[in-house]
């Protein structure tokens, strides 16, 4: 549906107001003006049109002189924004909302802090263990500590008593479980067998 449709639908509709608006806006066939109608609203359309141009004048003027007095106050546009941002955000920080925003995240805060403090000493208390029992563990397995542990064996070796010859033959006939070593070949016979 096009604009003019609408508008043409819509009693309420109201066309934009500007010039083009008066100049697009048809004449309303049932309004028949006099010329002495048409020649006051022309002295009147004359007039608005002369003080909107007044205004207009004025208010650039009002402008300028602004301008002048802030640039020697030593205001920049810089430093108005400053103070523009910064009186709002001291407007939005004396806010009953942000001051009650504000205490609530803070007693999170100090929550979630109390909770990595405690998660924290619980991981470091873990590590040190891990690393601890590593270190052990790593410690007994490297080349210096069995080079230690072979002296102290090599050093006790050489300090414990040693055991007499008998007692070497009577550890070397028998075995743990006390069976003897040395046995009999199998082609000797008892003496009730015999050979063919």
């Amino acid at each position: 549906m096009e604009e003019n449709d609408q508008g043409a639908q819509r009693p309420d509709f109201i066309p934009e107001v500007g010039e083009e608006a008066v100049d697009a806006a048809p004449c309303s066939p049932c309004t028949v003006l006099t010329e002495q109608e048409q020649a006051e609203l022309h002295s009147e359309l004359q007039k608005v049109e002369d003080e909107i141009q007044t205004l207009s004048q004025v208010l650039a003027a009002k402008e300028k002189q602004v301008a002048e007095i802030k640039r020697k106050l030593g205001i920049t546009p810089l430093n108005e924004l400053k103070q523009n941002l910064s009186k709002g955000w001291h407007d939005v920080t004396t806010s009953t909302a942000y001051k009650k925003t504000s205490e609530t995240l803070s007693q999170v805060g100090q929550k979630a802090t109390t909770a990595f403090s405690s998660v924290g000493t619980a991981i470091t208390r873990k590590l040190e263990d891990v690393r601890l029992q590593s270190f052990s563990n790593s410690f007994g397995n490297t080349p210096s500590f069995k080079s230690f542990e072979e002296k102290v064996e090599t050093l006790k070796t050489k300090m414990s008593p040693k055991p007499s010859t008998s007692d070497i033959e009577e550890v070397s006939d028998s075995t743990p479980d006390g069976e003897p070593m040395i046995k009999q070949p199998d082609d000797t016979f008892s003496p009730d067998q015999q050979p063919h």
